[in-house]
């Protein structure tokens, strides 16, 4: 039963021989752990007939599940990650969640999550805006369904005004949340942050047809916009090593250029940020010579901060 369980979480249709012949099972053991599974609560749709099958259809209600091991152990990492903090509003069912999971696990997958909650030191969600999980759900359902949203919208110079879009995907870079969505009454593409979408987005029952977006990814489309939106700081730094290895370091929140007339062992790191405590961490973790080219303050924080170091050295 277990094994039909599996196969039709695919949620395609298996005609009842095929079935029968995957489970190497007869006809009538076959309907009779489909009807197990439908007293469990799963939905099973049944076809009659010479080219008769079954299918499981989503219900209402959320019935048992059937998980491999790395994947029961994945929801559980997520859970715990989520009750973090990270997203507004379901830290506590998070956490109700979870005890749940871990409770109906099998001894061996039970010691994994041990080891894992008494070898992690963990901190509150912090650093970043706490996203409400009301609008993030909402959104990334009007995602999924290709229907049209209505939300006020909070700009970074603080204007505020009512936006029309066609919602197209979510996307989560570090400690901020992003919709890629076309706007109707601008007529082109913008990339929203979620914090400053103030209430619940509205629904407006109009379905449409999913546009082309540029670049072809959201992904890649957020972090165009990034580059170019004006920052509170733009960092550039001097950097006595491969850009390689800086890159690896800093990874997709910045750009490296090679120093004209250097060799390859010089580069610039170039980042546009609102706070200096990832610049800071980045050279911190990079095992090199470096010159601040810009800004002052993030030479004055170095400063402070060798400072201090050093007197607790001493």
């Amino acid at each position: 039963m277990l094994r039909l369980l599996s196969l039709l979480q695919t949620h395609r249709f298996w005609s009842g021989i095929e079935l029968a012949d995957r489970l190497e099972v007869s006809d009538r053991t076959l309907r009779r752990d489909v009807d197990r599974l439908r007293d469990l609560g799963y939905d099973v749709d049944a076809v009659r007939g010479a080219a008769g099958g079954y299918q499981l259809r989503a219900g209402s209600n959320l019935p048992p599940l059937l998980l491999e091991d790395e994947e029961a152990v994945a929801i559980a990492v997520g859970l715990r990650s989520t009750a973090g903090g990270s997203v507004g509003g379901i830290e506590e069912t998070s956490v109700q969640a979870l005890t749940k999971v871990i409770a109906l696990m099998p001894p061996r997958l039970r010691r994994r999550m041990d080891a894992l909650k008494t070898q992690t030191d963990a901190t509150p969600w912090s650093g970043g805006p706490v996203i409400d999980a009301g609008v993030l759900t909402a959104l990334a359902q009007a995602c999924r369904d290709d229907e049209a949203v209505a939300f006020d919208y909070t700009a970074a110079d603080g204007t505020a005004s009512g936006r029309r879009v066609e919602p197209h995907r979510l996307v989560n870079l570090g400690r901020r949340w992003y919709l890629v969505a076309y706007d109707r009454d601008r007529q082109d593409w913008r990339t929203f942050r979620i914090d400053r979408v103030s209430g619940a987005p509205r629904p407006t029952g109009q379905r449409f047809r999913p546009r082309e977006l540029p670049l072809g990814d959201a992904v890649a489309f957020v972090k165009s916009g990034l580059r170019t939106q004006p920052q509170r700081h733009e960092v550039r730094v001097r950097v006595a090593a491969p850009a390689e290895q800086v890159e690896a370091v800093m990874g997709r929140w910045g750009t490296v250029e090679q120093v004209d007339g250097a060799d390859g062992e010089v580069c610039r790191m170039v980042l546009n940020t609102d706070t200096l405590d990832w610049p800071v961490l980045v050279l911190a973790n990079l095992d090199c010579d470096f010159t601040v080219e810009g800004p002052d303050e993030l030479s004055e924080l170095l400063t402070r901060l060798g400072r201090r170091i050093m007197k607790v050295v001493e």
